[in-house]
């Protein structure tokens, strides 16, 4: 089976976030007032898989292996059959 995988990668509460510190005094500069903003990557692949559970478990291990760090980083997964 084929799927749509999505991975959202963002830094969990409390760390640093230098890359969106800048961005929201930026946009201070260019006259926008904002708060809390925050900066999230996005990882798209289609993965081939047994099932969606086999699927889900090696995104798990793809995430916690490589795509991001478990330490600083939360990580949300959608993925859907095509």
């Amino acid at each position: 089976m084929l799927f749509d995988v999505e991975v959202k990668v963002s830094l969990k509460d409390g760390m640093l976030n230098p890359e969106a510190s800048t961005i929201t005094r930026a946009l201070g500069l260019l006259g926008y007032e904002v708060e809390n903003a925050d900066t999230i990557d996005i990882i798209q692949f289609q993965f081939q898989a047994e099932d969606l559970k086999s699927c889900e478990s090696q995104v798990d291990d793809m995430c916690q292996r490589l795509l991001c760090n478990p330490v600083i980083h939360n990580y949300e997964v959608k993925i859907v059959e095509i």
